[in-house]
């Protein structure tokens, strides 16, 4: 009876010591990984202007728009495309598409 339950005293303690030792270890490697998880960029919308097709994506955290361009005629699953710099709004990516690729006179095209 003694041995049972002094075999059950240093199980006990073992199991203790796991969780205290193991929990800390185990929340470490978490963060350690959170910060490699992959961003996604997402297609915003699309359309068209003058003799171009469009793409309009941001960034995971939505502070960065980039505009996938085309030639209007093109696939957009199988041709290449030119990709625009970075914008920090969809409304910036639009007028720059609008300005530079669909030929429209807007205020704030650059003269």
């Amino acid at each position: 009876m003694l041995e049972t339950q002094a075999i059950i005293g240093v199980s006990m303690k073992t199991n203790k010591i796991l969780k205290v030792a193991l929990l800390p270890i185990l929340t470490v490697f978490t963060l350690m990984s959170a910060p490699n998880t992959a961003l996604a960029d997402y297609l915003r919308s699309e359309g068209f202007g003058g003799e171009y097709r469009y793409e309009l994506w941001s960034s995971d955290d939505g502070n960065d728009y980039y505009l996938k361009i085309w030639n209007k005629d093109e696939d957009p699953q199988k041709d290449s495309y030119s990709q625009s710099g970075s914008f920090e709004s969809s409304r910036e990516a639009l007028i720059y598409f609008d300005c530079n690729y669909a030929d429209k006179s807007l205020p704030e095209c650059p003269k």
